[in-house]
């Protein structure tokens, strides 16, 4: 159990496990919408947490949308992360597209190149811990994992997230690269470990800043599928570790809707055109931007 549930250091850490956690399960469908979350007491049993650090994370997600919370009946998943495909796997699921399976087709090909730039982590290690598993369970067996990934230069007066009334406020913009920085750290782990345990031969994991405010979030699949989502500003408040709520301007990652591109034979397809293009895009950045 957490010894600490408000205040800095180890509470405030464990809050942001456990909503991390749960947007994680929200957006790759084990929570479908409008299914309700367990009990507070099954998952503070389950995470190993106190109920109070339950009941804070819920409390961040009502204010994101994801959940709703009425007295006796539980929470209620409202809002996922939706994905609008013109590809044919898009009608494989009467519950449409989301990300989890999308990461999980790539990662089941010998050979998974993934390129990413987005404002940060999270989303992404949410989804490789779950590839890392089916790894470690023998239901995958790539052979070879190359990550390239770009997030904002860590110097970049980023315009959000921020405190609304106080643009000046260092408050969320270190809490921001608190989060990277966590999230970044876990996945290399993640993926490294797997060349270090002899599970996959080769592990190719860089990390790099530019200096760009990330108005969208872009995934590149073995070259082939892309998925892009604008990031929409929203007000919304946040419980900072301290215990203090602020209201933020912010935006959501793991609520963007994305768009899914798959290139075909066809040279002038807007898939292939559009992959091809957010592929050249990204090189751009990678190779002359990017430190």
């Amino acid at each position: 159990m957490d010894t600490q549930q408000t205040g800095e250091g180890g509470g405030g850490r464990e809050f942001q496990r456990v909503a991390d956690e749960l947007r994680g399960r929200m957006t790759d469908g084990t929570y479908p919408l409008r299914s309700f979350l367990p009990s507070q007491r099954d998952l503070a049993e389950e995470l190993g947490v106190s109920r109070d650090t339950v009941q804070r994370a819920l409390r961040e997600l009502a204010n994101e949308g994801w959940v709703e919370s009425r007295q006796g009946s539980g929470s209620r998943v409202i809002k996922t992360q939706r994905i609008q495909s013109s590809a044919a796997k898009a009608t494989r699921s009467r519950h449409g597209m989301t990300l989890g399976p999308l990461i999980s087709e790539a990662f089941e090909q010998p050979e998974v190149t993934l390129d990413v730039y987005t404002l940060t982590s999270e989303s992404l290690d949410a989804h490789i811990r779950l590839q890392v598993e089916r790894i470690r369970g023998g239901a995958i067996t790539p052979q070879h994992i190359a990550l390239r990934m770009l997030l904002p230069d860590v110097t970049l007066p980023l315009p959000y997230p921020r405190v609304k009334d106080d643009k000046n406020d260092p408050r969320l913009r270190e809490r921001l690269r608190t989060i990277t920085e966590r999230h970044t750290k876990s996945l290399e782990g993640l993926l490294r470990d797997l060349h270090t345990e002899g599970l996959v031969p080769f592990v190719d994991v860089q990390i790099r800043h530019a200096p760009l405010t990330p108005a969208f979030k872009l995934y590149l699949f073995n070259g082939i599928e892309a998925l892009h989502g604008l990031y929409e500003v929203i007000e919304r408040k946040i419980v900072l570790d301290s215990g203090e709520e602020v209201t933020a301007l912010d935006v959501l990652g793991f609520g963007a809707t994305l768009t899914h591109h798959v290139k075909d034979g066809d040279t002038n397809s807007p898939g292939t055109v559009f992959v091809d293009s957010m592929q050249k895009w990204f090189d751009s950045v990678w190779h002359h931007l990017s430190e």
